[in-house]
């Protein structure tokens, strides 16, 4: 039994004298978002999920026809864009807004997936979101995961995990999460879509995927959903570090 376990049994709630940040970094369809908000709903803090926002503002480029190889046109864009998180309590978590619209299920399409990695990778982006996901952390209290949270927008964030997987085993995930909404949908072309978003993620100019010196690797291949959850919020306890029982 993981000592976190052992102070909910004693305790029935986390008691703790500080709030802290939690990143989650790594690669895609590594399961990063599934264990943020699992965390998050343990932990009782906020889940922000820092792609979405790139999602988001890839799905205005796409409608709006925006030309994003063209600085001024981005810069232009941007200053349109409103980003909000709000809380659903049906599903337990933040969902997000993007000028007043709810587009959760939206950003969530191949046609946005192909483009995201393109589109996050143009500093003007990157700078947007970043300020607005530094923003989001003032209070701490935060788990936020994405692919430079740890390494940019957080540096000083007292819990940093890096996740990863065979690279097998996240096609297959995504295919599955793909597929039931669009059975049209080939594992080739998601085997094609993954490999495209690492290769840029971990190749562009502004903010490019890394491990932080100081995070903790999670290779979730061969681990479930339960079990991740488990060794993340062990490392979580020991640096809340509750205060003793009086």
């Amino acid at each position: 039994m993981f000592p976190w376990q052992i102070f909910y049994l004693q305790y029935g709630k986390v008691m703790h004298n500080k709030e802290i940040i939690i990143t989650i970094d790594g690669w895609s369809s590594c399961g990063k978002s599934t264990l943020a908000k699992q965390l998050a709903e343990k932990l009782k803090y906020t889940y922000i999920d820092s792609g979405a926002m790139y999602r988001a503002i890839t799905l205005y480029f796409l409608r709006n026809h925006v030309d994003w190889t063209d600085s001024k046109s981005v810069v232009r864009a941007l200053k349109e864009i409103n980003i909000e998180f709000v809380y659903n309590e049906g599903t337990k978590t933040s969902e997000i807004i993007l000028n007043g619209e709810n587009v959760e299920y939206l950003i969530r399409e191949l046609v946005v997936a192909e483009k995201v990695s393109e589109i996050a990778s143009i500093r003007e982006v990157r700078e947007f979101a970043v300020k607005r996901q530094q923003s989001l952390g003032n209070k701490k209290a935060i788990v936020m995961d994405g692919r430079d949270i740890g390494t940019v927008v957080f540096p000083e964030a007292e819990l940093k995990i890096f996740m990863t997987a065979d690279n097998a085993v996240r096609v297959e995930r995504r295919f599955r999460e793909l597929y039931e909404k669009n059975p049209n949908i080939t594992i080739e072309e998601v085997k094609n879509n993954i490999e495209m978003r690492d290769y840029i993620d971990s190749h562009r100019e502004i903010s490019p995927l890394r491990k932080a010196p100081d995070a903790i690797v999670l290779d979730n291949s061969n681990l479930s959903t339960q079990e991740q959850l488990q060794l993340a919020l062990k490392w979580a306890m020991e640096r809340i570090k509750p205060p003793r029982a009086v």
